[in-house]
């Protein structure tokens, strides 16, 4: 088994050796909770729960970081908004809202999102706002090594020194010479415009609550600080893995990467960016109007059907959503959920009792496939596979195989978190009971189709399809499975 990934860093798909032998350091950025989350914010999250969940699979024990941004000067903003008399009533919105209560309400929103979905809880979730002397001690060693500096207008601003380290743009591989400043960045107090911010020094207008003292004036960290804090007070100077979405390569990871290996640690050993969410082959955005939601797709389709098509594309890839994109999705696991009904009732003896036995291994192909890059459309297709192998030994009457194959892709399952997502308990009896229903009326229909009574025959089927129950009839006579949606 030699698992591979690939390496923004390096830009090459690299064997992945931890650290430590036998467990594994993860550390992704999680939700700046300005707002509600959006498509793209769970996407990431889901790779790298799949990813979480493989190398728990290949037997790693795995600690995950996933970090709270909840100081921003997009969340004073807001709050800000909601105090202004031109502020709007929007769904959720809240009146003279404090800029903490605002961002802990959109953090609670990323939680639902995240359970909701089958994303697992990381090990840690710390928010910036409780790290404020870990930062502080980041700083002064910046300043310390001769890479950072206090503005030279005496505003408390504290910014990193991008000349001074060498290595800076190396994760992006460009030349400092051909960046640009962040255009809305205030250049006064800077050395060079490109130098980024570790520590904000207070302004006039901000609320006294989004300041901490430090050494050098009353203020706020800044964006890149919190996770080069954060990442190395839960993982050490030096961990595994670090993720996140493709847009925050540059600046954010850039900068995170420069400052923590400014300061003397080694930081991530491997850098993972999932790819981007588009619509209908262009990019999202609010301006143009064509971005779908997180709750928008759960109000179309069950968590279930919503993490599959999150979660069916490689992770690097470009996911384009179409208007039909969770129809399809919704389509494959109905296929796969056909199967396990067909297989379980198959598998159910006279007492109710399930007679497979699963020992938790997926197939070699699969297994493959996960291995290499975490190629999910790959082991998708095994899945499916095994799907159309166990319906096909079920028709040919092969109970040996049919269990085999349900217990295959009960595994897959698992590891890939689609059993895992928000839904309503499934009662046992009365799910007996609903089977010893349908069974019945499709002995009822069968009598009839036996006697060419076709009217009866239709017409218990579009009772049952008004039921949600969809019957299949095959060579050894009629199955049924639940319409999921």
């Amino acid at each position: 088994m030699t698992l591979r990934f690939y390496d923004t860093a390096s830009a090459e798909v690299r064997d992945f050796v931890p650290l430590v032998p036998g467990k594994v350091s993860l550390y992704y950025c999680g939700a700046t909770v300005q707002g509600m989350p959006h498509v793209g914010h769970i996407r990431s999250a889901i790779a790298f729960d799949q990813l979480t969940r493989w190398l728990q699979y290949r037997g790693f024990r795995v600690t995950v970081v996933r970090n709270v941004t909840d100081i921003d000067d997009k969340i004073l903003a807001k709050s800000a908004e909601s105090f202004g008399p031109d502020f709007e009533d929007e769904p959720g919105s809240v009146r003279d809202e404090e800029w903490w209560a605002l961002a802990y309400r959109y953090e609670q929103e990323f939680l639902k999102a995240y359970d909701t979905l089958g994303v697992s809880r990381p090990t840690y979730e710390p928010r910036a706002t409780g790290h404020i002397p870990e930062m502080h001690a980041l700083i002064q060693q910046l300043i310390d090594r001769g890479h950072a500096y206090a503005a030279l207008d005496g505003s408390g601003d504290v910014y990193f020194d991008v000349r001074s380290w060498d290595r800076y743009g190396s994760l992006t591989r460009q030349k400092i010479d051909d960046m640009q400043g962040a255009p809305d960045a205030d250049p006064r107090g800077k050395k060079d415009p490109r130098d980024f911010a570790l520590w904000k020094g207070y302004k006039e207008g901000e609320p006294a609550t989004a300041s901490w003292t430090s050494p050098w004036g009353t203020g706020r960290p800044g964006w890149h600080l919190e996770c080069s804090a954060m990442a190395s007070k839960y993982l050490g100077a030096e961990f595994d893995i670090h993720g996140g979405g493709l847009d925050l390569r540059f600046p954010h990871h850039e900068n995170e990467m420069a400052q923590s290996q400014a300061a003397g640690q080694g930081f991530a050993n491997f850098w993972m960016h999932n790819g981007m969410v588009t619509y209908a082959g262009e990019k999202m955005s609010k301006s143009i109007g064509n971005t779908v939601s997180p709750s928008e797709m759960l109000e179309q389709a069950p968590p279930r059907v919503v993490r599959y098509y999150l979660g069916q594309a490689q992770y690097r890839s470009v996911l384009d959503y179409q208007p039909t994109s969770l129809q399809e999705a919704a389509a494959a696991v109905e296929r796969i959920d056909g199967f396990i009904s067909r297989a379980l009732r198959s598998t159910m003896t006279h007492d109710g009792a399930v007679g497979f036995f699963s020992d938790g291994t997926v197939p070699d192909a699969f297994a493959a496939a996960m291995d290499d890059d975490l190629n999910v459309p790959q082991a998708l297709a095994v899945l499916h596979d095994t799907v159309r192998a166990g319906n096909t030994a079920l028709t040919a009457g092969q109970p040996d195989a049919a269990r085999q194959a349900l217990a295959s892709v009960t595994d897959m399952l698992r590891v890939l978190g689609l059993n895992d997502t928000a839904a309503p308990a499934v009662d046992d009896q009365a799910n007996t009971a609903l089977g010893v229903l349908v069974e019945a009326q499709l002995a009822a229909r069968a009598q009839a189709r036996a006697s060419k009574d076709w009217a009866a025959s239709d017409a218990i089927r579009d009772t049952l399809a008004a039921a949600g129950v969809v019957v299949e009839d095959g060579a050894d006579g009629a199955s049924w499975s639940i319409k999921r949606g």
